[in-house]
């Protein structure tokens, strides 16, 4: 399967994340089999961070998202060989999980989605 993307929430449909930029995303990761919760930076009410195209998320991501604009929520379906694998993560992610990923790209570089603040993700 690979990665499915869904649009939850249309972008601003111009502005890509090309490889190497920087993007803040929010995210929620549950399990696909079950809708289990595995990881999510909402309830921590932070953005995550990260380098798109030079693998520092799984290759899922970096071809999912890669795909968004800025401001885009999606629904990314991940395939077990796209996400953890054979190994899955200890404790979080069992061997050969599909995954499901609801996520929403909130900057690329300096570049921002409209309504997006740092202090406009913290939890209160």
């Amino acid at each position: 399967m690979g990665v499915e993307k869904e649009i939850l929430k249309a972008g601003d449909g111009t502005t890509f994340p090309k490889q190497g930029d920087r993007l803040k995303m929010h995210y929620t990761g549950t399990l696909a089999a079950n809708g289990k919760q595995f990881d999510s930076s909402v309830s921590r009410g932070r953005p995550f961070e990260f380098v798109i195209g030079i693998e520092q998320v799984i290759q899922g991501w970096d071809e999912g998202v890669i795909k968004m604009s800025l401001g885009e929520k999606a629904l990314l379906k991940i395939s077990s060989d796209y996400g953890y694998g054979a190994e899955g993560a200890p404790g979080a992610i069992p061997p050969n999980a599909d995954l499901h990923f609801e996520v929403e790209l909130l900057a690329i570089g300096d570049q921002t989605a409209p309504g997006f603040t740092e202090s406009s993700c913290r939890i209160l």
